[in-house]
Protein backbone atom coordinates (compact mmCIF):
# COMPACT_ATOMS: atom_id res chain seq x y z
CA UNK A 1 0.00 0.00 0.00
CA UNK A 2 1.51 3.60 -0.80
CA UNK A 3 -1.12 5.39 0.66
CA UNK A 4 -5.00 5.88 1.32
CA UNK A 5 -7.20 8.73 0.69
CA UNK A 6 -10.27 9.98 0.83
CA UNK A 7 -9.65 12.67 -1.47
CA UNK A 8 -8.88 13.32 -5.11
CA UNK A 9 -5.25 13.45 -6.47
CA UNK A 10 -6.18 17.73 -6.71
CA UNK A 11 -7.55 17.97 -3.52
CA UNK A 12 -5.36 15.90 -1.26
CA UNK A 13 -2.44 18.27 -2.74
CA UNK A 14 -3.96 20.95 -1.91
CA UNK A 15 -4.72 20.33 1.68
CA UNK A 16 -0.99 19.26 1.88
CA UNK A 17 0.13 22.32 0.67
CA UNK A 18 -1.24 24.29 3.45
CA UNK A 19 0.35 22.38 5.94
CA UNK A 20 2.76 24.62 7.95
CA UNK A 21 3.77 22.33 10.77
CA UNK A 22 3.65 18.56 11.67
CA UNK A 23 2.52 17.92 15.05
CA UNK A 24 4.19 14.37 15.74
CA UNK A 25 3.29 11.36 17.89
CA UNK A 26 6.30 9.11 19.18
CA UNK A 27 5.80 5.31 19.95
CA UNK A 28 5.12 3.50 16.73
CA UNK A 29 5.02 7.20 14.78
CA UNK A 30 8.73 8.51 15.21
CA UNK A 31 10.19 4.85 16.65
CA UNK A 32 9.27 1.76 18.30
CA UNK A 33 10.11 1.39 21.96
CA UNK A 34 13.52 2.77 22.13
CA UNK A 35 14.31 2.08 18.22
CA UNK A 36 14.41 4.92 16.02
CA UNK A 37 12.93 4.08 12.27
CA UNK A 38 15.22 4.65 9.75
CA UNK A 39 13.11 7.13 8.13
CA UNK A 40 12.63 9.66 11.05
CA UNK A 41 16.00 11.64 10.72
CA UNK A 42 15.70 12.26 7.11
CA UNK A 43 11.91 13.21 7.59
CA UNK A 44 13.02 15.20 10.17
CA UNK A 45 15.65 17.29 8.25
CA UNK A 46 13.42 17.34 5.30
CA UNK A 47 10.64 18.87 6.89
CA UNK A 48 13.49 21.80 8.34
CA UNK A 49 14.79 22.08 5.12
CA UNK A 50 11.01 22.72 3.15
CA UNK A 51 10.50 25.58 6.00
CA UNK A 52 8.13 23.26 8.15
CA UNK A 53 7.86 23.49 11.56
CA UNK A 54 7.45 19.52 13.56
CA UNK A 55 6.82 18.96 17.47
CA UNK A 56 6.41 16.00 19.27
CA UNK A 57 3.48 15.06 21.22
CA UNK A 58 2.70 11.83 23.20
CA UNK A 59 0.34 10.72 25.27
CA UNK A 60 2.82 8.84 27.26
CA UNK A 61 3.45 10.56 30.86
CA UNK A 62 5.20 8.09 32.18
CA UNK A 63 8.30 9.95 31.37
CA UNK A 64 9.34 13.50 31.88
CA UNK A 65 10.48 16.44 29.50
CA UNK A 66 13.79 16.12 30.33
CA UNK A 67 13.62 12.31 30.13
CA UNK A 68 12.04 12.42 26.76
CA UNK A 69 14.77 14.84 25.33
CA UNK A 70 17.65 12.29 27.08
CA UNK A 71 16.03 9.48 24.74
CA UNK A 72 15.60 11.42 21.26
CA UNK A 73 19.12 12.91 22.09
CA UNK A 74 20.82 8.75 21.95
CA UNK A 75 18.86 8.43 18.73
CA UNK A 76 20.83 11.04 17.69
CA UNK A 77 17.46 13.90 17.67
CA UNK A 78 18.65 17.07 19.29
CA UNK A 79 14.97 19.00 20.12
CA UNK A 80 14.14 21.81 22.50
CA UNK A 81 11.79 21.75 25.46
CA UNK A 82 9.22 23.92 23.29
CA UNK A 83 8.93 20.76 21.37
CA UNK A 84 7.69 18.05 23.77
CA UNK A 85 4.20 18.45 24.89
CA UNK A 86 3.22 15.01 27.44
CA UNK A 87 -0.29 14.46 28.74
CA UNK A 88 1.84 14.97 32.25
CA UNK A 89 2.01 18.76 31.32
CA UNK A 90 -1.53 18.51 29.84
CA UNK A 91 -2.49 17.30 33.50
CA UNK A 92 -0.48 19.85 35.25
CA UNK A 93 -2.08 23.17 33.37
CA UNK A 94 -5.55 21.28 33.84
CA UNK A 95 -5.53 20.88 37.65
CA UNK A 96 -4.65 24.58 37.80
CA UNK A 97 -7.00 25.74 35.86
CA UNK A 98 -9.94 23.58 37.04
CA UNK A 99 -8.56 22.71 40.58
CA UNK A 100 -6.26 25.86 41.62
CA UNK A 101 -6.44 24.47 45.49
CA UNK A 102 -5.40 20.71 44.90
CA UNK A 103 -1.88 20.29 46.10
CA UNK A 104 -1.95 16.88 47.52
CA UNK A 105 -2.54 13.71 44.88
CA UNK A 106 -2.94 10.10 44.75
CA UNK A 107 -0.45 9.67 41.73
CA UNK A 108 -0.58 6.18 39.94
CA UNK A 109 2.25 6.81 37.71
CA UNK A 110 6.07 6.13 37.17
CA UNK A 111 8.98 7.95 39.59
CA UNK A 112 9.47 10.41 36.92
CA UNK A 113 5.76 11.51 36.34
CA UNK A 114 5.46 11.86 40.29
CA UNK A 115 9.08 13.96 40.01
CA UNK A 116 7.23 16.22 37.60
CA UNK A 117 4.39 17.20 39.87
CA UNK A 118 6.14 17.68 42.84
CA UNK A 119 8.54 20.09 40.83
CA UNK A 120 5.25 21.90 39.79
CA UNK A 121 4.43 22.20 43.44
CA UNK A 122 2.04 19.31 44.27
CA UNK A 123 2.58 16.49 46.85
CA UNK A 124 2.62 12.77 46.05
CA UNK A 125 0.58 11.71 48.96
CA UNK A 126 1.60 8.08 50.79
CA UNK A 127 -0.58 5.03 50.30
CA UNK A 128 -2.78 5.16 53.49
CA UNK A 129 -6.21 5.25 53.99
CA UNK A 130 -5.92 8.39 56.69
CA UNK A 131 -4.19 10.14 54.06
CA UNK A 132 -7.26 11.97 51.89
CA UNK A 133 -5.14 13.40 48.74
CA UNK A 134 -7.15 16.50 47.05
CA UNK A 135 -6.90 14.09 43.99
CA UNK A 136 -6.41 11.20 42.21
CA UNK A 137 -4.37 11.35 38.87
CA UNK A 138 -3.90 7.78 36.69
CA UNK A 139 -1.48 7.29 34.36
CA UNK A 140 0.44 4.75 32.23
CA UNK A 141 2.58 3.16 34.81
CA UNK A 142 4.99 0.99 34.40
CA UNK A 143 5.83 0.76 38.03
CA UNK A 144 2.45 -0.50 39.09
CA UNK A 145 1.66 -2.92 42.40
CA UNK A 146 -1.30 -4.35 43.03
CA UNK A 147 -1.49 -2.29 46.68
CA UNK A 148 -1.23 1.14 44.69
CA UNK A 149 -4.06 -0.13 42.49
CA UNK A 150 -6.12 -1.01 44.86
CA UNK A 151 -5.41 2.36 46.77
CA UNK A 152 -6.40 3.89 43.61
CA UNK A 153 -9.64 2.49 43.60
CA UNK A 154 -10.57 3.23 46.68
CA UNK A 155 -9.76 6.74 46.44
CA UNK A 156 -12.09 6.46 43.27
CA UNK A 157 -15.08 4.66 45.07
CA UNK A 158 -14.76 7.74 47.66
CA UNK A 159 -15.77 10.36 44.81
CA UNK A 160 -12.07 12.11 44.91
CA UNK A 161 -12.13 14.15 41.88
CA UNK A 162 -10.09 11.24 39.38
CA UNK A 163 -7.98 12.45 36.68
CA UNK A 164 -6.92 10.04 33.68
CA UNK A 165 -3.90 11.28 32.11
CA UNK A 166 -4.89 9.43 28.80
CA UNK A 167 -7.07 7.08 27.07
CA UNK A 168 -4.50 4.85 25.50
CA UNK A 169 -6.16 0.91 25.88
CA UNK A 170 -1.85 -0.25 25.46
CA UNK A 171 1.36 1.48 24.60
CA UNK A 172 3.42 0.14 21.49
CA UNK A 173 6.48 -1.89 21.67
CA UNK A 174 8.94 -3.66 19.65
CA UNK A 175 9.24 -6.60 22.64
CA UNK A 176 7.10 -10.05 22.79
CA UNK A 177 4.82 -8.35 25.28
CA UNK A 178 1.39 -6.03 25.69
CA UNK A 179 2.11 -3.34 27.80
CA UNK A 180 -1.10 -2.20 29.30
CA UNK A 181 -1.90 1.41 28.82
CA UNK A 182 -3.47 4.07 31.40
CA UNK A 183 -7.42 3.20 29.36
CA UNK A 184 -6.90 -0.37 30.31
CA UNK A 185 -5.99 0.84 34.13
CA UNK A 186 -9.10 2.87 34.51
CA UNK A 187 -11.26 0.09 33.08
CA UNK A 188 -9.46 -2.06 35.95
CA UNK A 189 -10.73 0.51 38.38
CA UNK A 190 -14.02 1.14 36.24
CA UNK A 191 -15.10 -2.90 36.51
CA UNK A 192 -14.19 -2.68 40.47
CA UNK A 193 -16.04 0.81 41.48
CA UNK A 194 -18.03 1.44 38.68
CA UNK A 195 -16.28 4.81 38.31
CA UNK A 196 -14.76 6.06 35.38
CA UNK A 197 -12.35 9.30 35.24
CA UNK A 198 -14.13 12.69 35.44
CA UNK A 199 -12.11 13.65 32.73
CA UNK A 200 -9.52 11.69 30.51
CA UNK A 201 -7.25 14.37 29.07
CA UNK A 202 -4.36 13.74 26.37
CA UNK A 203 -4.90 12.92 22.30
CA UNK A 204 -8.30 12.94 21.10
CA UNK A 205 -8.75 16.20 23.50
CA UNK A 206 -8.58 19.05 20.78
CA UNK A 207 -6.27 21.24 23.69
CA UNK A 208 -3.79 18.95 22.91
CA UNK A 209 -2.86 20.98 19.78
CA UNK A 210 -3.85 24.49 21.55
CA UNK A 211 0.10 25.02 22.80
CA UNK A 212 1.41 24.09 19.00
CA UNK A 213 -1.16 26.88 17.93
CA UNK A 214 0.12 29.62 20.33
CA UNK A 215 3.58 28.65 20.06
CA UNK A 216 4.01 28.03 16.33
CA UNK A 217 1.34 31.01 15.32
CA UNK A 218 -0.56 28.17 12.81
CA UNK A 219 -4.12 27.42 12.61
CA UNK A 220 -5.41 24.00 12.74
CA UNK A 221 -5.57 23.56 8.94
CA UNK A 222 -2.15 24.32 9.03
CA UNK A 223 -1.50 21.55 11.17
CA UNK A 224 -0.74 17.80 10.19
CA UNK A 225 -1.40 15.47 13.12
CA UNK A 226 0.35 11.97 12.42
CA UNK A 227 0.04 9.31 14.45
CA UNK A 228 -0.73 5.59 14.90
CA UNK A 229 -3.92 5.18 16.67
CA UNK A 230 -7.44 6.14 14.84
CA UNK A 231 -9.17 6.45 18.83
CA UNK A 232 -6.14 8.78 19.64
CA UNK A 233 -4.29 10.22 17.25
CA UNK A 234 -6.89 10.94 13.84
CA UNK A 235 -9.44 11.65 16.73
CA UNK A 236 -7.16 14.96 17.50
CA UNK A 237 -6.81 15.60 14.76
CA UNK A 238 -10.84 15.37 13.76
CA UNK A 239 -11.81 17.57 16.76
CA UNK A 240 -9.29 20.28 16.38
CA UNK A 241 -9.83 20.92 12.82
CA UNK A 242 -6.21 19.61 11.56
CA UNK A 243 -5.29 17.38 9.06
CA UNK A 244 -5.12 13.39 9.98
CA UNK A 245 -2.44 11.45 8.51
CA UNK A 246 -2.70 7.89 10.19
CA UNK A 247 0.88 5.65 9.56
CA UNK A 248 1.02 2.00 10.14
CA UNK A 249 4.31 1.77 12.18
CA UNK A 250 2.81 1.30 15.09
CA UNK A 251 -0.74 -0.06 16.64
CA UNK A 252 -3.18 0.53 14.14
CA UNK A 253 -3.43 -1.78 10.68
CA UNK A 254 -4.93 -1.85 7.57
CA UNK A 255 -8.16 -3.89 8.77
CA UNK A 256 -8.66 -1.39 12.10
CA UNK A 257 -8.94 1.53 9.16
CA UNK A 258 -11.25 -0.42 6.54
CA UNK A 259 -13.40 -0.56 10.62
CA UNK A 260 -13.15 2.75 11.36
CA UNK A 261 -16.28 4.40 11.05
CA UNK A 262 -14.29 7.95 10.17
CA UNK A 263 -11.79 7.47 8.00
CA UNK A 264 -8.17 9.82 8.53
CA UNK A 265 -7.54 11.98 6.06
CA UNK A 266 -4.46 9.93 4.41
CA UNK A 267 -3.00 6.56 5.56
CA UNK A 268 0.24 5.91 4.86
CA UNK A 269 2.44 2.64 5.71
CA UNK A 270 5.29 5.06 7.50
CA UNK A 271 6.42 8.65 7.25
CA UNK A 272 8.18 8.09 4.70
CA UNK A 273 5.84 7.99 2.51
CA UNK A 274 4.04 10.64 3.97
CA UNK A 275 7.25 12.99 3.37
CA UNK A 276 7.23 11.94 -0.53
CA UNK A 277 3.67 13.48 -0.71
CA UNK A 278 4.06 16.37 1.45
CA UNK A 279 7.50 17.73 0.07
CA UNK A 280 5.62 17.21 -2.99
CA UNK A 281 2.50 19.17 -2.40
CA UNK A 282 4.88 22.15 -1.93
CA UNK A 283 7.24 22.04 -5.30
Amino acid sequence: MKFQTPYTAEELTQRLARVRHVALDMDGTIYMGSKLFPWTHKFLADLESNGIGYSFLTNNPSKSVDDYLAALATMGIEAGRERIYTTTIATIDYLHTHHPSARRLFLLGTPSMVRQFEEAGFESVPDSPTERPDALVVAFDKTLTYERLCRAAWWASQGVPYIATNPDRVCPTNEEVVLVDCGSICKCIEHATGRTPDITLGKPDAEMLEGIKARYGVASEEIAMCGDRIYTDIALARNAGAFGVLVLSGESTEADVAAAEEKPDLVVPSLAELGELLFKAKE
